[in-house]
């Protein structure tokens, strides 16, 4: 249950991390300004802060139609989904009941 607990905080500090580059990127955007590079949002989404990316790209819309950087971000959660899945089927289940 501690590890649990402990992915769910680092999950959310990340994404909320994450959602606050999404943010600041956007708003360069607007501005002209100097971009955040796509390479560092995709770090920070493969760091855990997918779930934040992605609620940036629906609320902020904002890196939501270009389809080369959807597919590396879909490929960035399909490895943590994947990564969840075995460390699931590889402990003990007792926690998910």
């Amino acid at each position: 249950m501690r590890l649990v607990l402990l992915a769910g905080l680092a999950y959310g500090l990340m994404s909320l991390i994450t959602y606050a580059v999404y943010a600041v990127d956007k708003a360069a955007a607007r501005q002209g300004r100097r971009r955040v590079p796509e390479r560092m949002l995709h770090i920070f989404a493969l760091l855990g802060g997918w779930p934040g990316a992605l609620l940036a790209q629906q609320h902020l819309r904002h890196k939501s139609s270009k389809t080369r950087f959807l597919a590396l971000f879909w490929l960035t959660v399909l490895i943590h989904m994947a990564v969840f899945v075995l460390l699931v089927s590889l402990q003990d289940k007792h926690w998910l009941r």
